[in-house]
């Protein structure tokens, strides 16, 4: 492919994604080397059709017309594409895990997810994003939902558990959700998995 075709392959690509989708260079090493797509990115900064986040990131601003002005980068989406970037597993943790089920309204300055690459912390403005390195055992094998179930139960603590927490997940879990929870999380810490047991029977 042409220089010139690089460029237009990329900006296509961008134009086709969601506002507030995040992204690095390595999303489009199918298209081309390192080289021509950090001087595509640039460009396209430089166009302001694409944001530079932190060193090595960007994302499509999402514009807010009650605001009248961008939005803030999506944390979730950079956590994503960093993970993509380092081919990473991740998972919502903590606070994340509790908003995300419902379980949490307060919205934390630092979005914690579980990794099985190495602790890292990054900072998106006055927003903390890290990631805390866990076995093989705790992240891989299960799906996002059995995953936030976990993370978000741990977050509380074994004594934290009430009933209405457990009829909140009882009730934001489709029947799906529940019977790979119920399969997966057999390996879980025991305590955690008794609750997946009343959560999802």
């Amino acid at each position: 492919m042409l220089r010139p075709q690089y460029f237009s392959a990329i900006k296509n690509r961008i134009k086709k994604m969601k506002p507030g989708s995040a992204f690095t260079a390595t999303d489009f090493f199918d298209i081309a080397d390192t080289d021509p797509v950090n001087k595509a990115l640039s460009r396209l900064q430089e166009e302001r059709m694409i944001r530079r986040v932190m060193q090595g990131v960007y994302d499509k601003p999402e514009y807010s017309e009650l605001l009248q002005e961008y939005a803030a980068p999506q944390a979730n989406k950079i956590a994503e594409a960093l993970a993509r970037k380092f081919n990473w597993t991740i998972s919502p943790a903590g606070d994340i895990a509790l908003n995300i089920l419902h379980l949490s309204t307060q919205v934390p300055n630092t979005w914690s997810y579980i990794s099985d690459g190495a602790n890292r912390k990054f900072l998106i403005g006055s927003t903390k994003l890290e990631f805390i390195h866990r076995t093989n055992r705790e992240i891989s094998g299960y799906s996002q939902s059995t995953s936030l179930i976990i993370q978000a139960l741990k977050a509380i603590g074994r004594k934290g558990v009430t009933k209405d927490i457990l009829l909140t997940l009882k009730a934001n879990l489709t029947q799906k959700e529940k019977k790979r929870a119920l399969k997966e999380g057999k390996t879980a810490t025991a305590w955690v998995y008794q609750y997946i047991k009343q959560i999802c029977n």
